[in-house]
């Protein structure tokens, strides 16, 4: 038996682990015979009801037919994010059919809003039977080290120039550079050596950006590079105005718990804030409580506050215009 956990929040990145780690377990096997995948429509009852692990167990626990080994995969686990939903599994993983290979995919389902985090005990389970995790999509610095390598595994010679307007270009989106390759090497031919501006037509929408490029560019009174991050969420990352406002709302959330208090530095700052961790973030909470001061600070909530009542259905104003209004305000007032 072997447990192998994929989680990740970007369908293409997490797609191309699992295909990886499928062709590794089956080798020179037959795959008709060795892989069955279960996914979200077989969790989910015909009557609509509250989804069930049941099925993911079953195929896990089935002996393989004509083969010696049998690889399940389930999706969409993202879907039990309580302990009592994941008793069947925890309870295969701690005995277990030692002719299954068991594919975890931490993903989220067709409703999901966000990646929550594994239920305690399936973790703990998966850490005693020696699984192992493939982060699919990691985040910050982890998403760029990824997709550096994602440019140099390519067939093609990009020069620094090419690389920097792809990964600029893609922001989040690490998923789109094996499309942005595949359409390169169908135009110039595997092996040509490509330069910014033969690989900028070729780039697509611009892809989405992390929440802090946003924030940061308000805070530095960049209206232009806000308003093009705020577009970049919107259009490129398909982020619903009400999580832009969420993500302003607890931005300045935590600059006005700061307001007025004597603290010596980020570290005294992250210990108020409850953050646990880096203290970057505090820091830049503190920076930005010292320089609005009380009143720009109360201001800004107030911005916040009155586009959400709007965007839920107070103004007849369209949702992305009201942002770009709120994040141009927000902007002007950091100078």
């Amino acid at each position: 038996m072997s447990l192998t956990v994929i989680k990740g929040d970007d369908p293409t990145l997490v797609a191309q682990s699992v295909q990886a780690v499928v062709k590794e377990l089956v080798g020179d096997g037959d795959r008709s015979l060795m892989v069955e995948e279960v996914t979200e429509a077989n969790y989910v009852p015909a009557d609509g009801g509250q989804p069930e692990i049941t099925p993911l167990v079953n195929a896990a626990h089935t002996p393989p037919f004509l083969t010696e080994r049998r690889v399940v995969v389930g999706r969409n686990l993202a879907l039990f994010t309580r302990g009592e939903q994941v008793k069947g599994l925890v309870g295969w993983i701690e005995s277990p059919l030692e002719s299954t290979d068991l594919i975890l995919v931490w993903e989220k389902g067709s409703d999901s809003v966000r990646l929550g985090a594994l239920p305690k005990a399936l973790k703990e389970a998966i850490k005693s039977a020696g699984g192992r995790e493939i982060d699919a999509a990691p985040s910050g610095r982890g998403r760029k080290v990824l997709l550096d390598k994602l440019l140099a595994d390519a067939a093609l010679r990009l020069d620094p120039s090419a690389k920097r307007a792809i990964a600029d270009h893609l922001g989040d989106k690490a998923g789109r550079v094996q499309a942005i390759v595949e359409s390169l090497i169908s135009a110039f031919g595997e092996g040509a050596q490509l330069t910014a501006a033969e690989v900028e037509p070729f780039l697509g929408e611009a892809g989405d950006v992390p929440p802090w490029e946003l924030t940061d560019a308000i805070d530095s009174a960049e209206i232009g590079v806000a308003l093009n991050k705020l577009k970049r969420m919107t259009v490129g990352g398909d982020r619903h105005a009400l999580q832009v406002l969420a993500t302003l709302h607890g931005h300045y959330q935590r600059v006005l718990a700061l307001d007025g208090l004597a603290l010596a530095n980020e570290r005294e700052a992250a210990a108020h804030l409850g953050m646990k961790g880096s203290t970057f973030p505090a820091k830049k909470a503190l920076s930005l409580s010292r320089r609005l001061g009380s009143v720009r600070t109360a201001e800004a909530i107030r911005l916040v506050a009155k586009a959400d009542i709007e965007v839920r259905g107070a103004s007849a104003t369209p949702a992305d215009a009201l942002l770009e209004v709120l994040v141009a305000r927000l902007a002007r007032m950091s100078a």
